[in-house]
C-alpha cells in the first residue's frame, strides 16, 4: 500500500494542528512520549518534528510533506513545493510576526539606529539577509531561548516572533519594525509532488484542512419562515452565498438554511425572530468548502 510520509509540528503548534485535523475529519493523537502519531488514515504515516527541521527534511525526500512556518521555509532557504497557507497559529486563526523588538528605555527608535548593533533571535539567517538588504550592519547571533529576557543585558535589541505581542509588553520591549508576516504552510518534497498518487493525496489534505479553518469562526442557521415575512428575513442575512430556501409541506411556510459569522448571531438570531422566523436553530460547522 503506498504511504504519504507526513512530518507535524510538535511543541507550540502541534496541540492546534492536532485539533485542525480532527475538525476535517481525521481522529489523530500521541502520547506525551511519542513521536508517531496514530491516525486513522492508513495512508498516512505522520511524525512529530519540530516545525523548524520540517522543511529541511521534505527538501531531503525523508518525507513527503509537511507542516511547517512559512518562517522556517525561508530560514533554511528549502527548495520544497508550497502547497498551500493555512492562517492559524498557536492561540488563533491569524498570521504570527517576527518582529524587531527593543527595550522600552532603549535610545533606538528605528531600525537604522541599529547600525553596529548586537542582535538575538532564532531566525538568524532570514533576519541577517533582511538587514543586509537594508545596508545596516548588525552583528546577529543565535538565540536558543528566552529571548526576551536578552536585551539589553547581553544584546541591544532582538528580533523574535509574536502573535498577539502580549509577551514583549510584559517584558518591557517594543516593536520597531516587522519584518516577516508568516502563516502555517504544507510544503511538499520536489519528487513526491510529481507522484500523480502523492499529489492527490496532499491536495485532499490541504482541501479539508482548508475547509475546516474556513468553518472555525462560522456557523450555521436554520428557521422556519412564513411567506409574509420571507423578505424581512431575508435582508437580515449575511451569506457567505445565497441561502437555501426550501419549501414545506405548508404552502404558506417556507424553510431557510444558510451560514454566517459566528460573531453575528448572537445580535442576528433576536432579529430574524422578531422580523417573522420560528424554529430557528443554530448548529456548528466542521468544514466549508469554497
Amino acid at each position: 500500500m503506498k504511504k504519504l510520509k507526513l512530518g507535524l509540528p510538535k511543541g507550540s503548534l502541534q496541540e492546534s494542528t492536532f485539533k485542525l485535523f480532527r475538525k476535517a475529519g481525521f481522529q489523530i493523537s500521541a502520547s506525551s512520549r511519542s513521536y508517531i502519531p496514530v491516525i486513522d488514515d492508513e495512508e498516512i504515516e505522520c511524525l512529530l518534528l519540530r516545525a523548524q527541521e520540517i522543511p529541511r527534511y521534505v527538501e531531503l525526500g525523508v518525507l513527503d510533506a509537511g507542516i511547517t512556518g512559512k518562517d522556517w521555509t525561508l530560514e533554511q532557504d528549502a527548495d520544497v513545493v508550497i502547497v498551500d497557507n493555512f492562517i492559524y497559529a498557536k492561540e488563533g486563526m491569524r498570521p504570527v510576526r517576527w518582529v524587531l523588538a527593543v527595550p522600552d528605555k532603549s535610545s533606538i527608535k528605528n531600525i537604522h539606529d541599529l547600525k553596529g548593533k548586537r542582535l538575538a533571535t532564532e531566525l538568524v539567517e532570514f533576519t541577517k539577509k533582511y538587514f543586509k538588504k537594508k545596508n545596516i550592519a548588525v552583528d546577529v547571533e543565535f538565540s536558543w531561548g528566552a529571548t526576551e529576557a536578552k536585551a539589553p543585558s547581553v544584546v541591544d535589541a532582538i528580533v523574535e516572533l509574536t502573535e498577539t505581542g502580549s509577551s514583549l509588553r510584559a517584558n518591557n520591549l517594543r516593536i520597531i519594525e516587522t519584518l516577516l508576516e508568516s502563516t502555517t504552510v504544507l510544503v511538499s518534497n520536489k519528487k513526491s509532488w510529481k507522484d500523480n498518487w502523492k499529489k492527490t493525496k496532499m491536495e485532499r489534505i490541504s482541501l479539508l484542512l482548508k475547509g475546516a479553518i474556513n468553518a472555525e469562526d462560522k456557523a450555521g442557521l436554520k428557521m422556519n419562515v412564513p411567506t409574509a415575512s420571507i423578505q424581512k428575513v431575508l435582508k437580515l442575512l449575511p451569506s457567505l452565498q445565497k441561502p437555501t430556501i426550501s419549501t414545506l409541506s405548508d404552502k404558506d411556510w417556507f424553510s431557510i438554511e444558510v451560514i454566517v459569522d459566528q460573531k453575528k448571531v448572537r445580535e442576528l438570531i433576536p432579529d430574524l425572530k422578531s422580523a417573522g422566523a420560528s424554529g430557528i436553530v443554530e448548529y456548528p460547522l466542521n468544514k466549508v468548502i469554497y
